[in-house]
């Protein structure tokens, strides 16, 4: 397998029958995927893997099983008064959101702004970034992860809480430091 501890996915080459390879971050397997296919991927409105965490729906509708671990797609939904990640920041993969419906209280790492409809945040590697709907209703989204790998995260997170943990801030420092993550201390 390909190393270096550089934080960058590669894929490792082909598993065993050939039809799937291996996501690899610091030398760590990631996910399991299929190669991507040679032809366009069509998802329809309701194909994609729900994955309800921490009082957020996160709908993943392209994974690192469908883009070859170059990168991961979801919509997601915060119900009023949600914090959707308390500020953080990744060390192995860039993500950016875009707000569809309501607004999204984003912490842009000195303080927060308001982003409604339309507006796009980048929250590349090293910078800190957290969100959280602080309005009356709904604020639905898209966040592009990149490389794939991230929405392992959210399925350990789920998997944890389903065995009946509580989700309290240690256990998802916890989760996100297997996924180059640290919380971001706040004023």
């Amino acid at each position: 397998m390909a190393g270096g501890g550089d934080g960058r996915a590669r894929v490792a080459g082909p598993a065993p029958g050939g039809t799937s390879a291996l996501a690899v971050v610091n030398d760590e397997i990631m996910t399991d995927f299929v190669k991507p296919p040679t032809r366009p991927l069509l998802r329809r409105p309701d194909d994609g893997e729900m994955i309800p965490v921490a009082g957020v729906e996160h709908l993943f509708r392209l994974t690192a099983a469908h883009t070859g671990g170059r990168f991961a797609f979801e919509e997601f939904t915060l119900g009023p008064g949600v914090i959707g990640a308390r500020p953080h920041v990744h060390h192995g993969h860039d993500e950016y959101f875009y707000v569809l419906d309501g607004e999204l209280t984003l912490h842009d790492g000195e303080g927060e702004i308001t982003a409604g409809p339309g507006h796009v945040l980048a929250a590349v590697r090293g910078t800190p970034h957290g969100f959280r709907n602080a309005g009356e209703v709904p604020a639905r989204g898209l966040c592009l992860y990149t490389p794939a790998g991230y929405e392992d995260y959210f399925r350990q997170v789920h998997a944890e809480v389903q065995a009946g943990a509580e989700v309290t801030d240690a256990l998802l420092t916890e989760f996100r430091s297997r996924f180059q993550t640290t919380p971001h201390p706040t004023p």
